[in-house]
């Protein structure tokens, strides 16, 4: 569910600002996740022992209708759905079938590479997270020393996030393109497991997943959906959601067996490490590929438009 709502608000998001719009704004948009997960956190560390589970829960469903009403308002006052950049009519339903997303995924080089992207991620975020636990149990004996050890993670994380996501991704976007924000996160995760593989200790894996994780929420992710705002209106709901939830999964499972595998094989986490890099470096070719695709589909839009203009 948390995949899934989170894809079908991007590409909603997608489907309101054209490219231009979303190099300025899908970083400060996506703060609102960051401020959620503060908030979210913090509120159930602080309530959970005196009013229980479930009255969280009604907080959550309550919350939930927040949103949907915030989505009905917006969908309302944009100029989006009264003309649509791509030229389609956004006030018809989407056609296709069920497995439309699929089979647009697999007959698009564009849309297979955005596939890739995601799946290089998820594969390598799962390899991550196993040394994660195994640094983590040789380290902190103790359950309660390992769970102050993540929060204290996850709180850098989302601190150095939000920074960026107010003040910087905007501006990074402008200044450095699409194609050298999506390059980003892989190029710090050749230089991560590159380190990991070398000194794989507590101190470098915490600069590593830090790096990675802040890379990953405050650039890649904002600048991951600019390269929808390029796609039909039909692929921005249906090949996205498919490749946001179905892809992203079979990377994780995908990892797991690798994973699994490559320790049966004797491989140590050092071993695994260097076997990432190569993979890492690949995304990378692939990242400032997308970005430069979709530069020039925006560039032909943009001509496209020019000649549609009255006087043209």
């Amino acid at each position: 569910f948390n995949l899934f709502v989170v894809s079908v608000f991007w590409s909603f998001i997608v489907d309101v600002f054209d490219a231009e719009q979303g190099k300025r704004l899908f970083g400060f948009l996506a703060a609102g996740a960051t401020l959620g997960g503060i908030a979210g956190s913090a509120l159930t560390s602080g309530f959970v022992a005196h009013v229980g589970q479930n009255w969280l829960l009604l907080a959550s469903i309550l919350l939930l209708e927040v949103a949907v009403f915030a989505v009905r308002r917006l969908s309302r006052i944009s100029d989006a759905f009264s003309h649509s950049v791509q030229g389609d009519d956004p006030h018809r339903p989407l056609g296709g079938g069920i497995f439309a997303g699929l089979t647009h995924t697999l007959r698009s080089p564009y849309l297979l590479g955005i596939a890739v992207f995601i799946l290089l991620y998820s594969i390598t975020s799962t390899v991550l997270y196993f040394q994660q636990a195994s640094i983590a149990e040789a380290n902190f004996p103790s359950r309660a020393a390992r769970t102050a050890f993540f929060a204290d993670i996850d709180f850098w994380v989302n601190v150095l996030t939000l920074g960026f996501q107010l003040f910087l991704t905007g501006r990074l976007t402008a200044w450095l393109g699409v194609a050298v924000m999506l390059a980003i996160l892989p190029a710090f995760s050749v230089f991560g497991f590159a380190a990991l593989a070398t000194w794989p200790t507590v101190a470098v894996f915490v600069v590593v997943q830090v790096a990675r994780r802040v890379s990953n929420f405050a650039l890649a992710r904002p600048t991951r959906e600019v390269l929808f705002t390029a796609v039909p209106r039909e692929d921005r709901y249906k090949a996205k959601n498919f490749i946001d939830t179905v892809v992203y999964r079979g990377g994780d499972q995908v990892a797991a067996w690798s994973y699994a595998g490559l320790i049966a094989l004797g491989l140590t986490l050092t071993g695994i490490a260097a076997a990432a890099v190569p993979i890492c470096a690949a995304w990378a070719v692939l990242s400032f590929w997308l970005g430069r695709q979709q530069q020039k589909q925006e560039e032909a839009a943009n001509r496209a438009a020019a000649m549609a203009a009255p006087g043209n």
